[in-house]
C-alpha cells in the first residue's frame, strides 16, 4: 500500500488513546512496511535505562521518554490551505503525481 503521509506533514489523531485523540503534531518518521507513523508529542512511552558503558562512553541511567509509533489509519493529514483534517487523493499531470486535499481540492505538495 502506498503511504500518503510523509515526514514533515502535520497530522491529527482521529482515534486511539483518549489523551492523544484530537491532538495535532508533525510526523517525525514513517514506517511504511509496518504501516505506522511516529508523531511528535503523541503516544509518549517511558523506557527505564540502565547505566551502560560501551566504547569508552557512558550512557546515563534514568527514565527516557520517547514517541512510539501509531498506526497510519489512526491519523489524518491536515490540509495546509483549509487547516482541516481531510482525506488525500492523487492527481497526475505532465509534471508528475501530486497529493490533493479531498476537502478543498488544493494541491498539498
Amino acid at each position: 500500500m502506498k503511504v500518503k503521509i510523509r515526514k514533515g506533514d502535520t497530522v491529527e489523531i482521529i482515534s486511539g488513546k483518549l489523551e492523544d485523540k484530537g491532538k495535532r503534531g508533525e510526523v517525525i518518521r514513517v514506517l511504511p512496511d509496518e504501516g505506522r507513523v511516529v508523531v511528535q508529542g503523541v503516544n509518549i512511552r517511558t523506557k527505564h535505562q540502565r547505566q551502560v558503558q560501551t566504547q569508552g562512553r557512558t550512557i546515563n541511567p534514568g527514565r527516557i521518554k520517547f514517541e512510539g509509533p501509531i498506526h497510519i489509519s489512526n491519523v489524518m493529514l491536515v490540509c495546509p490551505k483549509c487547516n482541516e483534517p481531510s482525506r488525500v487523493g492523487a492527481q497526475r499531470d505532465e509534471n508528475g503525481t501530486h497529493r490533493v486535499c479531498k476537502h478543498c481540492d488544493a494541491v498539498i505538495d
